[in-house]
């Protein structure tokens, strides 16, 4: 349930409807927007009296949830959450670009790919340090010394950096090193690894599993946020279907319903839905027409060499002519880069 609280009401008015409900043994969300006050009850709403409630001063109505996800629906923050991560926002009109290789290789590498994908825009730096694979034959990634070269190269370029973290016992060193924490497809639904990261308070970027359902996806992301972490993006990064033409089918659509039913900013991964060079551009100017806050694009010095997902990896020459493709879509629909 959530409480409205009537416009120009006061802060003492505010901390004495918490007060009340804490006192429930209930807790607590509060969202300050530009137009709306707004406080989440989380628990047993039948401990409370709503006729009680609505007639406190400054409440204006009692509204209850029917969702399973409570803190990650768009009722809690009407106006929608911004995420931000150092300087860097996610959820207003300028679009978050994110880029780099699919797996840290080398120093000489991750140095390329930053001073590029800088170059053309981009603001966050991506590689994988621990690379979760369908083969235990393929490259697994440099591990700790792939977060370590990630951020020499991100702080070279002035930079922020995200990877992925795919067991909880990394995510100590995984926050030394990374302004942003990835889940991966696979690891979607890891809910002790959610909690876990939920208690870290660091932005995370969660993508949506191989087969799950948008549903499925916000209760991801409200074991994150029930444990104290607001700072959660949501990554369309395509859903496993009958269609082999691609790696995977982008879900457009998914886009809009996440901004219908969730507060929380959702971006596109291009690449691993399409699994194809030629096809991560026109997917992307998809998922930014489709209202995406940002992109995550694998971009590579040298893809024809990538230890991992070759096939998928733009160049630094296509990735920038990509970010002026993608600038004058984002134009057409209110946004920037």
């Amino acid at each position: 349930m959530i409480i409205v609280m009537k416009n120009g009401c006061t802060k003492e008015q505010v901390d004495h409807v918490i007060a009340a409900v804490e006192e429930k043994g209930l807790g607590t969300n509060l969202s300050v927007g530009h137009e709306s006050t707004v406080i989440g009850v989380l628990g047993d709403k039948t401990r409370l009296s709503v006729e009680n409630l609505e007639r406190m001063d400054g409440v204006d109505r009692c509204v209850p949830i029917t969702h399973s996800y409570k803190l990650a629906s768009r009722e809690m923050v009407p106006e929608g959450r911004r995420v931000k991560v150092g300087d860097v926002e996610f959820g207003g009109e300028k679009l978050v670009m994110i880029a780099g290789p699919c797996a840290v290789e080398s120093e000489a590498q991750i140095m390329q790919a930053a001073e590029g994908v800088k170059k053309a825009g981009a603001q966050i730096l991506r590689g994988g340090a621990y690379k979760p694979r369908t083969s235990p034959y393929a490259f697994q990634g440099l591990e700790d010394e792939g977060y370590r070269l990630l951020r020499k190269a991100a702080d070279a370029y002035g930079l922020l950096c995200v990877s992925e973290v795919v067991d909880h016992a990394d995510l100590e060193v995984a926050g030394q090193y990374c302004d942003m924490i990835q889940v991966g497809a696979r690891n979607m639904q890891n809910f002790r690894l959610l909690r876990a990261i939920g208690k870290t308070g660091i932005p995370v970027l969660l993508k949506n599993g191989i087969a799950s359902t948008v549903e499925e996806w916000l209760d991801a992301a409200e074991y994150i946020l029930s444990e104290g972490n607001p700072n959660v993006v949501l990554c369309e990064r395509g859903i496993r279907t009958f269609e082999t033409a691609t790696r995977n089918t982008l879900d457009v659509s998914a886009v809009p319903v996440v901004k219908e039913n969730s507060s929380l900013p959702v971006i596109v991964d291009p690449s691993h839905a399409a699994g194809k060079r030629s096809l991560v551009q026109p997917l992307a100017l998809a998922g930014v027409a489709a209202g995406a806050d940002g992109l995550i694009v694998e971009v590579h010095p040298d893809p024809q060499n990538a230890k991992s997902d070759a096939a998928q990896q733009l160049t630094l020459a296509e990735y920038e002519q990509f970010t002026k493709a993608v600038s004058a879509v984002a134009a057409a629909v209110g946004r920037t880069v």
